[in-house]
């Protein structure tokens, strides 16, 4: 690659959370020069559309892969810091924990549900009965994770608590980080990359087509990262790189509730399921679903499913369609043990899809592909908010540095699977 102190065209393909992160470390790089260094961030539909913007945001110091997990967890807090994170983004520590529960009926109650007087005002009964609290403490319930329901719960156990755990709002997160990265030189431009020239195995160009004019445009490239989630493999076909769709809806709960991140294992009661109702669940009922459920700051609850492969992955993220069944899904199994989430307020139904490598090494590839000045950087399933930092990070060091200096990543070389 060029000398970091020469004239570089800087393209990175992809505005998710890898693309987003890797132009802003190229902007903050030491020896990033606007005067001398060219960076434009290409994103076939928009900043955050795909999976960054549908995800759930969970950073854990216990994610994967472990070589670059506590780099890139303590540059989210550094971030955080820096920036104004909590308010902007909705950087917190949470606690994390595994959730056993039996799932009721939809509509049954817990019976410490809201009284109502004649006129249908809502009357708070301000706390739970002794009873119910004394059952949420023998499994061990902690005293503030109150929003599920007595009868239901199980067991819990800590996976995770706020020295080890914390979240970002994937989407504010990931178009922060590109608007700091512009507002240090980096340019956003919305258009579908149709070709990556190459001449003596040294990359030259990028060609694209502009969202807006549909107009076919070529950019001189000294440097090309790709990281374009599921869609890498339409950009460079001898990427191993998967999609997988994935489900997911936020809810509004009938109160505020604790900040927790958990994943659930419930056991659905037989002929689950709404009834008499315009839109009914769908599809098979396994006898455990294991739905994850994260609190969010603004009295917001986010809450996934399991992931599919039914649909293939579209041209663009624009044109992801959602299984509004498979959504219905995910809201009737967390209603099953939560009187809040049952009586809270749908704000959104979303489908994305996911990055996963297909080889011997599952986790992200992140280095040189043996193109002169071509990088890679995608597959990181379900940790690519947790490890957009670190990636952003190695990423400006393999442009500036000539390698990565930040953490040892010889496993995550894309050449071990090209």
């Amino acid at each position: 690659m060029a000398g970091s102190s020469e004239p570089r065209e800087i393209v990175v393909i992809g505005g998710g959370i890898i693309g987003c992160t890797t132009a802003y470390f190229l902007t903050r790089h030491p020896s990033y020069d606007p005067s001398k260094h060219k960076i434009t961030l290409l994103e076939a539909s928009k900043i955050a559309g795909g999976a960054s913007g549908k995800a759930g945001g969970l950073l854990a110091l216990w994610a994967y892969p472990s070589n670059i997990v506590p780099l890139s967890y303590r540059l989210h807090a550094e971030l955080a810091k820096e920036h104004g994170g909590a308010e902007l983004w909705g950087y917190r520590r949470i606690h994390c924990g595994q959730l056993t529960a039996k799932g009721r009926a939809l509509g049954a109650t817990s019976g410490n549900e809201s009284k109502k007087e004649e006129n249908g005002e809502s009357l708070s009964l301000k706390k739970r009965t002794k009873e119910a609290i004394g059952t949420l403490r023998a499994a061990g319930i902690p005293r503030d994770l109150d929003w599920f329901s007595a009868d239901s719960v199980r067991d819990y156990s800590e996976m995770g608590d706020p020295d080890t755990t914390a979240q970002v709002h994937p989407y504010q997160f990931t178009t922060a980080m590109a608007k700091l990265a512009e507002e240090k030189g980096a340019k956003v431009i919305l258009g579908q990359v149709t070709n990556i020239e190459k001449v003596d195995n040294t990359v030259k160009s990028v060609t694209y087509k502009d969202k807006e004019t549909l107009e076919t445009r070529t950019i001189a490239a000294t440097d090309v990262i790709i990281s374009a989630g599921p869609w890498t493999r339409e950009v460079y076909p001898p990427a191993p790189i998967s999609a997988m769709r994935a489900h997911s809806v936020t809810i509004r709960p009938s109160r505020p509730v604790s900040a927790y991140a958990l994943f659930t294992e419930i056991s659905l009661p037989p002929d689950f399921g709404r009834t008499g109702e315009k839109v009914k669940s769908k599809g098979s009922r396994s006898k455990q679903v294991t739905p994850e459920i994260y609190a969010r700051p603004n009295n917001e609850v986010y809450a996934c499913g399991e992931g599919d492969t039914l649909v293939p992955l579209p041209k663009l993220s624009d044109d992801v369609v959602t299984d509004d069944a498979r959504c219905q899904d995910i809201i009737d199994y967390v209603s099953s043990i939560s009187d809040e989430m049952r009586d809270g307020e749908v704000t959104v139904r979303q489908a994305c899809y996911l990055p996963n490598v297909d080889a011997a090494s599952s986790g992200p590839l992140i280095g040189e592909t043996g193109v002169k000045g071509l990088l890679l950087a995608a597959g990181h399933t379900c940790w690519g908010i947790q490890n957009g930092p670190g990636t952003g990070k190695l990423i400006s060091e393999f442009v500036f540095d000539g390698k990565a200096k930040s953490a040892k990543i010889g496993s995550l070389d894309p050449r071990n699977v090209l």
